[in-house]
């Protein structure tokens, strides 16, 4: 996979990608991640990349001349599968939406300042936009990390165990049931019995009750969308 993001702060990106799974991602060649900086494109002789509002008000435009000419100069070296805007009035970041994700071959995304980026850029250049909640952050690099991270790793061969990813919470619409590893016992605190008992069937209804109440207490919403 190969994914291009366009910011103003590409050094925001460098802790996140250099380190843990989505470093090892880039090692093995699995993902391919490449940061553009908005100000290069940009022909005004300050390296500015914003505008005042025409309607007026406090906030700066993010212009859309040096957008289009970075989105311009990467469509014409390959097609992407989505052009994605990191927008907190886009569409939810989800289990489901990143597994859709981790099965595309290139994607492009667009790192957002100030009071936003001009209307034109959204209605003709983009092709979907992702929100990882509903608020505002300072702009747009650390969501387009959460995108990436929440991707990369469901990549066949990122992870060291292939089935780690498909035991997540939210792959089977429930939340992971709890987790336990060494010692048996710490300041009597126990391990459940049934983990420690070696009968398979029984450890998997376990879990799987678990992930039931879990879910029921903490994210009653995605057994009423199952049951939809």
């Amino acid at each position: 996979m190969r994914i291009d993001i366009i910011t103003i702060f590409p050094e925001m990106f460098q802790g996140p990608f250099s380190e843990s799974i989505i470093k090892r991602a880039q090692q093995k060649g699995l993902a391919h991640i490449h940061l553009h900086q908005l100000r290069d494109y940009t022909t005004d002789k300050h390296r500015k990349t914003d505008d005042y509002a025409f309607s007026g008000g406090a906030g700066m435009v993010m212009m859309i001349e040096p957008i289009a000419r970075c989105v311009d100069k990467l469509t014409a070296e390959r097609k992407y599968d989505e052009i994605i805007y990191m927008s907190p009035d886009g569409d939810l970041l989800d289990q489901k939406v990143a597994n859709q994700y981790s099965l595309k071959g290139n994607l492009m995304i667009l790192c957002g300042h100030y009071k936003g980026i001009d209307e034109r850029v959204r209605e003709r250049l983009i092709t979907k936009e992702i929100s990882i909640g509903s608020y505002v952050l300072s702009g747009g690099e650390l969501a387009a990390a959460v995108f990436v991270d929440s991707v990369v790793r469901l990549i066949p061969g990122v992870l060291g165990d292939e089935t780690s990813a498909l035991s997540d919470s939210f792959q089977n619409n429930l939340v992971s049931p709890p987790v336990y590893t060494r010692p048996r016992a710490f300041r009597g605190w126990k391990v459940p019995d049934i983990l420690l008992s070696g009968n398979e069937k029984l450890i998997e209804e376990w879990k799987y009750e678990q992930s039931l109440k879990r879910t029921a207490e903490r994210k009653p919403g995605l057994l009423r969308n199952e049951d939809d």
